[in-house]
């Protein structure tokens, strides 16, 4: 087990020890290391200033992604490589095209772009298929308007580098576990960060420090820090352990173990239901969906994470595990109020079950939100049923944004389970809404406005599978 986070930055090892365990990538870049061309522009993962690409070898090729460097702790670099725009040089095609087409004004948010687009030159993960659009989402330009960026990214052809002497020296390596104590002398205690390699040795260190926070990619613990400035003083990462990074498709449906990374999931999901792989395209942008996890965001038990909704409505089940023990938990039964989860101490969230629909099963998904691309919902609904002589059967309706947890609507529900299928069924399902919710008003939406909306999702799945039109309530302008 390893004292020191052990890297390599640009093919060279550097070796870091006796630090702060939530010191950021971004802020050893240009306090350490004095690579200040990645900006730190928000601190919390979404205008990607400060984007690097983190690589790691794996079957034998390196798999790169970009990552938001200013809430990816330092620690979660062990074993892999980093580059960052220094690591160009300065004539690398893609800064070529940028200042060719003209895609560059005040140049802050340039680096990041620069970055993204590297990322794409050399396949990087969420690039390969994505449009340019997708894949620059996670970055914000306030001055070009992105018409010469995107021209820019057009130019550059998309080529995989022979990167075999990288692997080699990863594989050579042989990195395994980690574990860092620093003496923080602002808390007046001793902080520690555990990055173990197999989930067995997960659920044995969870015993012995059942108070330690978990994390994957940190998308939202990283906030904690650079926005809260809360210190942790026990945090295992899961994110290198090979056994929980594991995508199982049957015929009966679809396994992600913990450590899936949502980047990682967007063709297994699709092929599951067209409207996850929707969902997933818009849940954050391509550098939050290269570290954040899809059981991260179910064990955080946020109101408004837009997976759980989805997952409640198709059926979902976790494992939990707790040492050797495990146990299977319907994933509405897992979220039993604000911040409260049914989740033992020592107990993590192994996996989670997702049932394939059957043929005929009517499913909608949809997320509301102010900006289509990286924004959080106002609200996120889901709809699973199925039509029967009829008439509505196994009716499960589940949302986001409208409760303290995700939730299901069992009023909206019992009004729409065995009516006859219908525009008034679907009406008196919209209408019980107000029994199962009491939305708060907040800077995304108003109580009203959340309540029509959910309303409007059931009006318009009746409109949708019966190809008539119609409308809908009309919402305040005020919070669209």
């Amino acid at each position: 087990m390893s004292d020191q986070v052990r890297f390599l930055l640009d093919g060279k090892w550097e070796s870091v020890g006796g630090t702060d365990p939530t010191l950021t990538v971004l802020d050893w870049l240009r306090q350490t290391k004095g690579r200040t061309g990645s900006k730190e522009g928000c601190a919390e993962g979404d205008c990607g200033a400060c984007t690097v690409l983190v690589g790691s070898a794996e079957n034998g090729a390196m798999s790169w992604r970009a990552v938001n460097g200013c809430i990816l702790f330092l620690p979660m670099l062990h074993g892999k490589a980093l580059r960052t725009v220094e690591s160009l040089g300065g004539s690398h095609p893609v800064q070529q095209a940028m200042v060719e087409k003209h895609g560059s004004q005040c140049g802050f948010c340039t680096p990041g772009i620069v970055m993204s687009l590297y990322g794409r030159s050399i396949g990087a993960a969420g690039t390969v298929e994505a449009p340019v659009a997708d894949v620059l989402a996670g970055n914000l330009c306030r001055c070009t308007g992105y018409g010469p960026i995107l021209d820019a990214a057009q130019s550059v052809p998309v080529e995989t580098p022979n990167e075999s002497a990288l692997v080699e020296e990863l594989d050579r390596a042989g990195i395994g576990s980690l574990h860092l104590a620093y003496d923080d002398p602002l808390a007046k205690a001793r902080r520690h960060w555990f990055a173990p390699r197999t989930a067995d040795e997960l659920a044995d260190l969870l015993l012995e420090h059942p108070e330690a926070r978990l994390v994957a990619g940190a998308t939202d613990v990283g906030l904690w820090v650079t926005k809260q400035h809360r210190m942790l003083c026990e945090i295992i990462s899961i994110g290198g352990i090979a056994d929980l990074n594991h995508i199982e498709e049957t015929e009966t449906g679809l396994t992600l173990g913990a450590a899936v990374r949502y980047g990682d999931t967007h063709a297994a999901l699709t092929r599951l239901h067209p409207d996850l792989g929707e969902l997933v395209r818009r849940i954050g942008a391509v550098q939050v969906r290269n570290a954040g996890t899809v059981v991260g965001n179910i064990a955080n038990g946020s109101p408004i994470g837009d997976m759980p909704p989805a997952l409640i409505a198709l059926g979902a089940t976790i494992t939990l595990r707790r040492g050797a023990e495990r146990r299977m938990l319907a994933l509405e039964d897992f979220f039993l109020d604000y911040g409260k989860q049914d989740r033992r101490p020592g107990e993590f969230v192994e996996s989670v079950f997702i049932p394939r629909p059957q043929h005929g099963r009517m499913v909608r998904i949809v997320k509301l939100s102010k900006r289509f691309d990286s924004d959080i919902s106002a609200v996120c609904g889901a709809i699973a049923l199925t039509l029967s002589d009829g008439k509505a059967h196994d009716v499960r309706i589940a949302f986001g944004g409208m409760a303290a947890t995700p939730k299901r609507a069992p009023a909206a529900e019992a009004a729409l389970s065995g009516a006859v299928w219908s525009q008034a069924s679907c009406e008196a399902a919209a209408e019980a809404l107000a029994q199962d919710f009491k939305p708060l008003t907040d800077m995304r939406g108003s109580s009203a406005y959340r309540l029509a909306a959910a309303g409007n999702l059931l009006r318009r799945l009746w409109f949708e599978a019966s190809g008539q039109g119609g409308t809908v309530l009309e919402l305040e302008a005020v919070d669209v």
